[in-house]
């Protein structure tokens, strides 16, 4: 099987996507564009995978420091170009809020970690041109750039 395959499912560019685990993922366009919003925006998932690998990141490096995180979400704000064929992401915005015993330095040092060097999807962000930021709150707090 493929490492990934994507079927049209729905006339109005609706596709399933699957890879070779079965894991399936909705993708679509909105209505206002001529699809059925029915599922991600191409676009999106560009953004919820920048979530999903600095969070594994987060986590794992956590889990190294002995930090007892209960809970990790990751809000994205961004913007893309305009006036082009293409619009990429320009800037985009993240806001980790980490719970549980976790020491702010800790968890600011796994957030700047991941996104300055483990994160493949951050730097493929990067290298199409994309301005990455990111702040912090552990427990509500928000956490200063220099714990």
């Amino acid at each position: 099987m493929p490492l990934i395959r994507a079927a049209l499912t729905d006339p109005d560019y609706g596709f399933d996507i699957s890879d070779e685990c079965g894991h399936t993922l909705r993708m679509d366009i909105p209505v206002d564009q001529g699809g059925g919003g029915t599922g991600f925006r191409p676009m999106q998932t560009l953004l919820a995978a920048l979530c999903g690998c600095s969070g594994v990141d987060i986590v794992s490096i956590l889990q190294k420091q002995r930090q007892s995180m209960t809970g990790l979400e990751i809000e994205v704000d961004a913007a893309r170009a305009t006036g082009g064929d293409v619009a990429l992401w320009e800037t985009i915005d993240l806001h980790f809020h980490i719970t549980g015993e976790v020491l702010p330095d800790k968890a600011w040092r796994a957030v700047q970690l991941s996104i300055d060097k483990y994160c493949s999807v951050a730097e493929t962000l990067r290298r199409a041109g994309a301005r990455i930021v990111w702040q912090l709150s552990v427990n509500g707090r928000l956490v200063p750039a220099e714990v």
